[in-house]
């Protein structure tokens, strides 16, 4: 058993001192996530990846269902799931009245956006994701875990307790019912090809 997953069961189990030693033998690699799903998002995010981790990791160590973490994989999957949900509520805030609403803005320098950067539109993808999860809750659980949380394709087998061809397999099907989806090749579907 690693040291990660005798913390997570010590957390678990009630230990009140256990959450305290997990954040620092766990924040480096969540940091690392952190900074995957904010490097995806459009220009003009303000969250920053230290925020997004300590609001990912209080959702996970007080989680209320007591269901026990599996080990590290699981922790980390449900890590990623929790930062997704925490960047749809970012996105939503900033499609609300108070917020700006749908007013759109204009950049003044058009040149000055990095092309290596590919924007997603993450309440597009949410809602392909939500409509594919109606259809194969198993496909769209493996996009999620390719795609937001980064792990491969073998990990995320590995995680789904799948064979590696069938991952492929569900992968291709995502894919194409996701590009349909969201009304063609858009740079949501471009970086998602790329994983």
């Amino acid at each position: 058993m690693s040291h990660i997953t005798r913390i997570l069961s010590a957390i678990d189990q009630g230990d009140p001192n256990a959450a305290c030693q997990l954040l620092p033998v766990i924040y480096e690699e969540l940091r690392i996530l952190a900074n995957q799903k904010l490097a995806s998002e459009k220009p003009g995010q303000t969250l920053q990846a230290t925020a997004l981790v300590h609001e990912a990791y209080l959702r996970l160590v007080g989680h209320d269902d007591k269901e026990p973490w599996e080990g590290r994989r699981h922790f980390f999957a449900a890590a990623a799931e929790a930062m997704r949900r925490i960047l749809i509520e970012k996105a939503r805030q900033k499609r609300g009245p108070k917020h700006g609403g749908q007013v759109q803005r204009a950049e003044a320098d058009l040149d000055a956006i990095e092309a290596d950067h590919p924007l997603v539109d993450i309440l597009a993808l949410d809602e392909a994701l939500t409509r594919l999860a109606e259809v194969s809750p198993a496909r769209a659980e493996l996009v999620k875990l390719r795609f937001f949380a980064g792990l491969t394709m073998a990990e995320a087998a590995k995680v789904l307790g799948i064979s590696l061809a069938t991952a492929e397999r569900y992968w291709v099907y995502a894919r194409t019912r996701l590009f349909a989806d969201l009304g063609g090749e858009t740079d949501s579907e471009k970086n998602l090809g790329k994983r």
